[in-house]
């Protein structure tokens, strides 16, 4: 991803240490936050100094060479961070059967992160030929780099079909309660991408309005049957779609696809802290006694999917 002209990617290992892009400094300060041992990993996953299911997979690979002198522990630390996103379950998987292999770990966790980015791109290449001149394309939450070490999901397939030239608008929902549309808008910003933030309230009235084309997202995990998991409104975004006969996507490598799980059903879905809603940029917009109910991600029926965008290809869907 470039920033200010300069090429990054959301976390890198350097100098026996993790460090990231602090996302939550985004978009207003661009800093990075060094993480040293297990511990700070961890904090790092679980206070969304890093998030988006991929970059938490290969956070938790490069978490496994930090705590190799205990590799137990390690996996149970990592494991209990996040529940919902597989990527995570897959690359702590990944490391133990490296380990138990005797291949080196920092060698294996660099391969893992580096096929990755590889994975993401062909997701963009794959996924540009579905966008065509003129379009506009509605995008909830965030599938950019900064959720996958680099090019992204959802936004690799804008990046790549803005690098073929084509013209075509992209509506980027807000995504309360963490505003994850705002690092969607950063990211298209920085590669000189159109489009304009809406709340998310509003999607509707732009569907409604024939302003929307298509709709294209990422998930966090996918069920054998094809209901995901993905950012808390998806599920709304898709049924919206479906009523109003737009197009909707999933981008995803296969590490999001949980084979283990037969229905969306059985998807953990992950609450967070009443602060999200309580509390915005340091400012109490809530009174104590009022109380909230914050799930982070929504489960969406595969029967409301057009289509999944992979690194192997785009696994089309007849709905029914």
């Amino acid at each position: 991803m470039k920033i200010n002209g300069k090429s990054y990617r959301c976390l890198w290992f350097e100098d026996d240490a993790i460090k990231f892009i602090d996302q939550r400094k985004l978009p207003y300060k661009f800093e990075v936050f060094t993480a040293k041992t297990v511990d700070d990993c961890v904090f790092a996953i679980k206070d969304m100094v890093v998030r988006g299911a991929p970059a938490i997979g290969a956070t938790a690979v490069y978490g496994m060479v930090l705590g190799i002198d205990n590799v137990e522990e390690t996996m149970r630390k990592l494991r209990e961070t996040r529940p919902t996103a597989y990527d995570l379950f897959y690359a702590i998987d990944y490391m133990v059967d490296k380990i138990n292999s005797g291949e080196d770990p920092l060698e294996s966790a660099h391969k893992y992160v580096e096929d990755l980015v590889q994975r993401c791109r062909r997701i963009g290449e794959n996924g540009s030929r579905l966008i065509k001149d003129g379009m506009k394309i509605l995008t909830h939450c965030n599938a950019g780099a900064l959720a996958t070490v680099d090019y992204g999901t959802a936004l690799a397939v804008f990046r790549v079909a803005y690098e073929q030239g084509k013209n075509f608008f992209v509506y980027v929902d807000e995504t309360r309660p963490r505003c994850q549309g705002f690092l969607t808008s950063w990211e298209l910003h920085q590669e000189g991408i159109p489009h304009a933030v809406i709340v998310d309230n509003a999607a509707g009235f732009f569907i409604k309005n024939g302003e929307i084309d298509m709709v294209i997202t990422g998930a966090d995990r996918i069920a054998r049957n094809g209901d995901f998991a993905n950012k808390i409104g998806t599920y709304e975004k898709a049924v919206l779609a479906r009523e109003n006969n737009i197009p909707f996507y999933v981008a995803a490598p296969v590490s999001t696809f949980d084979n283990n799980i037969t229905s969306g059903e059985e998807i953990k879905i992950e609450e967070r802290d009443r602060n999200e809603l309580a509390i915005v940029n340091g400012k109490t917009i809530m009174p104590s006694w009022m109380k909230v109910r914050n799930p982070a991600f929504d489960v969406t029926p595969g029967k409301y999917v057009t289509g999944y965008i992979t690194e192997r290809g785009v696994i089309k869907k007849n709905i029914g």
